[in-house]
């Protein structure tokens, strides 16, 4: 037998630091991954596809939005897809999942909404084959956070002695804060507990193992930098007495990356441009970064900077976040003088130049609007000196 796990594709994210051209790439990148998951199965020769909630990121989706994802496993009739609620969308009133009977699925396409085991069929004939009937056990989300274990009715679950069973399931393996407790909380020995052969989870958006015989499969689309790569799925292959994950499948097209650098000068400027180019190959465009900066750079160098990374690699990239409240700008008496004495302009600069060295919040902005207004009084001087020449 072999499957396809996969989870948390939250079809309809919003990301909020995204411009609209930028956001819509990446909404239509969550319905791509889809049939991409769908030619991965097909390539592995598995038939089965396990979603572990979340399909969507929000509960009450628009109508598009409801129908894109059924729509692209629409395409792979040759596969069966199994979905269950997650945390983001969980099988509430009016719902998701209420309005999908409402509307009808095409019969390879499984909702799972109660706990009772459901027959895979039987474990094909080739390497690994078993020769086992195959049972899923599937634990539905019926809120968004729920305390108690959504897999503790797969300890009754009745299954034909010697099949494989295989838990599916969303929610969090371990507890976070000091008081030891978290909604969706699943036993981390859940799948030797229930006598399951795999426990196929989502929640997590890395892909970790979560204890014996389960595993977190990650998102199958990244949605930050801090996660890195590039999103995917595991692909399960069944041996004697078990479902055995390999090695993760990369699904997703974008690479989000965190970069950091220290700026002092032209030299730093021009390596952070080659670093951040360099980081999609020849497609810089799948690229995404959170940027944090740290140094001081003078009014012409902060100038070449804006340029060079913020306009420059920034026109190249998906997208570029900049966190520039460790960079500094140092302004020089010659830069302010330029300015005149006693004008409203050079009290708006004075005041800019305060506030910029001043630290704290909005000291990032004061210092890229001094800069620019200085770099704006420099072009209008070289602009004034030319015509005077002729």
């Amino acid at each position: 037998m072999r499957v396809v796990h996969t989870s948390d594709w939250q079809v309809g994210k919003s990301f909020r630091f995204a411009d609209d051209e930028t956001l819509a790439v990446l909404q239509n990148e969550r319905l791509e991954a889809i049939g991409r998951i769908g030619r991965l199965a097909r390539a592995q020769l598995a038939t089965r596809v396990l979603v572990a909630g979340d399909v969507w990121d929000v509960a009450i989706p628009s109508d598009r939005t409801l129908r894109q994802p059924i729509e692209r496993m629409r395409q792979f009739p040759d596969l069966h897809w199994h979905l269950i609620p997650g945390n983001h969308d969980p099988n509430v009133p009016g719902g998701v999942w209420d309005r999908l009977q409402r509307i009808g699925l095409p019969a390879h396409v499984h909702v799972h909404l109660s706990p009772q085991p459901v027959p895979l069929g039987m474990d094909e004939a080739g390497p690994g084959a078993t020769g086992r009937d195959a049972w899923l056990l599937p634990a539905a989300l019926d809120r968004r956070h729920a305390f108690g274990d959504p897999t503790a009715c797969m300890d009754e679950a009745v299954t034909p002695e010697g099949s494989l069973r295989i838990g599916l399931a969303h929610g969090s393996v371990r507890a976070f804060g000091s008081a030891g407790t978290a909604p969706n909380l699943i036993a981390a020995d859940r799948a030797s507990r229930s006598g399951l052969d795999y426990l196929a989870l989502g929640d997590w958006h890395g892909q970790v193992p979560a204890g014996p015989l389960s595993w977190y499969s990650g998102t199958r689309a990244r949605d930050g930098c801090d996660g890195g790569g590039a999103g995917g799925g595991w692909v399960l292959v069944a041996c004697p007495g078990r479902l055995q994950p390999r090695a993760p499948q990369a699904v997703g097209r974008h690479l989000w990356r965190r970069e950091r650098a220290m700026l002092a000068g032209p030299a730093d400027i021009e390596a952070l441009e080659h670093r951040l180019r360099a980081l999609g190959g020849d497609d810089p465009s799948r690229v995404l970064v959170w940027l944090t900066l740290d140094g001081a750079l003078g009014t012409a160098e902060h100038a070449r900077y804006e340029d060079r990374i913020r306009h420059g690699v920034g026109s190249a990239l998906r997208a570029l976040r900049i966190d520039a409240a460790g960079l500094a700008l140092t302004t020089s008496p010659d830069d302010l003088a330029a300015l005149g004495g006693g004008s409203a302009l050079r009290a708006a600069a004075d005041r800019l130049a305060h506030a910029a060295a001043a630290g704290g919040d909005g000291h990032d902005v004061a210092a890229d609007a001094l800069a620019r207004l200085l770099a704006l009084v420099r072009q209008d001087h070289t602009q004034a000196g030319t015509a005077s020449g002729r």
